[in-house]
This record gives structure tokens, C-alpha cells and sequence, in this order.
């Protein structure tokens, strides 16, 4: 689905959003990859920055990873537009956000900030494959991620996905089906609109937050 967009800037931002274990970073590094242009996990960056993992955060409280998460994101849009980053004139930065961007008020809010010029792709993926995916990551690693602390896991992943599911589809400019695709074609699907369904156009605006 792609939705109507603004024609008269060049998009200097690619976000990947979509539900935890949907393929983000490695499409996004093969989308990189093809586009020869510059990947940033934005987990992997809010640890470079804070010195703890965005789980780690996360127990510290919700509010204390979305302000570094807000944090690293700011960061990371002013170094990429920065002068000596447009007159390089090197393609849009992809950059694969976390999981709970959408619950982040502060963080969107960048995105909808002038000069900024993001666009943003939303990986759908099916409740059932992603919730497969986070049990089978959580029998690996011995727990399921903070945000499923709950009495009732499943279901909270169930609620959850949903909602955000929904905010993801209305404020993405672009999505991608993700389910039964590997990272490397779902990478090919977000260099190709790239290379022909960016160019001169801006995302559309997401309501603000009230």
C-alpha cells in the first residue's frame, strides 16, 4: 500500500518500522546494501550512546528507553541532514527502528519536524508469525522481552500487535507484507521504491498526538 505524498523534497531518511522479529535490520542492511548508502539500527545505536542495551532501559522503566530512544533519533536525523551530509548527496540513510516506535510520541514527533524529510516503511507481519518469532527468540535467550511481562503473554502480544499494527499502517507512507518473504527480498522491495517511488516525494503527515 503506498499512500499519497507530498511531491518537491528528497527523502534523506528511510525508517523500517514493524513488530519485534519482522525482518528490520536485515532487510534494512540489505536494502543499504543494494542502495550503497549507510544503515543504522537504531537499538544498536541508543547503546552506543547510552552505554545500555534498550532491554536493559526498558526495566529501568518505559519512559526512561523512550527518551533515549527519542535521544538517539534526534541524533541520528540531525547528523544525517547535517550540511556536510547533504552536500555529499549520498542516498537516503535506512535506518530500522525498534518495535514500539509508534508508542513513542515524542520520537514521531521528530519525524514530523520540517527539514527532516523521513520516509517511512511499515513491515506487516502476520500475530501468529510474529509472536512464533518472539517465543522461539525468548526459549533462546531465557525470557520474553519486558514489554510481555504479563500474566498472560500471548494475549497481551495479541492486544498489542493489533493497535500498533494499526497506528504503523496509518502513519507509514509505505507497507510491505513481510510474511513469508526473506529479509533479502523485503530488501530488494525497499530499494526498488527507492529508487523509483521516493525520489521528490515527502511522507504524508500523521495526526499529532493531542
Amino acid at each position: 500500500m503506498v499512500k499519497s505524498m507530498e511531491k518537491g523534497a528528497v527523502p534523506g531518511v528511510i525508517i523500517i518500522t514493524g513488530p519485534k522479529h519482522s525482518g528490520k535490520t536485515s532487510a534494512g542492511r540489505a536494502a543499504a546494501a543494494i542502495l550503497g548508502t549507510g544503515f543504522t539500527d537504531l537499538d544498536e545505536f541508543i547503546e552506543q550512546l547510552t552505554g545500555k542495551s534498550p532491554r536493559t532501559l526498558y526495566k529501568e522503566g518505559p519512559e526512561v528507553f523512550r527518551a533515549a530512544e527519542t535521544l538517539a533519533l534526534e541524533r541520528l536525523l540531525s547528523e544525517t541532514v547535517s550540511a556536510e551530509a547533504l552536500e555529499a548527496k549520498a542516498g537516503p540513510r535506512v535506518v530500522a527502528a525498534g518495535g514500539g516506535l509508534i508508542d513513542n510520541p515524542a520520537a514521531l514527533e521528530l519525524l514530523r519536524r520540517p527539514g527532516t524529510i523521513p520516509v517511512t516503511v511499515f513491515l506487516e507481519l502476520s500475530a501468529e508469525t510474529a509472536w512464533d518469532r518472539i517465543n522461539a527468540s525468548a526459549k533462546a535467550e531465557g525470557e520474553l522481552p519486558p514489554f510481555l511481562s504479563t500474566e498472560n503473554p500471548r494475549e497481551t502480544h495479541a492486544a498489542l500487535h493489533q493497535r500498533r499494527g494499526r497506528a504503523y499502517k496509518e502513519f507509514a507512507a509505505f507497507t510491505i507484507q513481510a510474511d513469508k518473504k526473506s529479509p533479502e527480498a523485503i530488501g530488494r522491495e525497499i530499494a526498488a521504491l527507492a529508487l523509483t517511488g521516493l525520489a521528490g516525494h515527502r511522507q504524508s503527515t500523521y495526526p499529532a498526538a493531542e
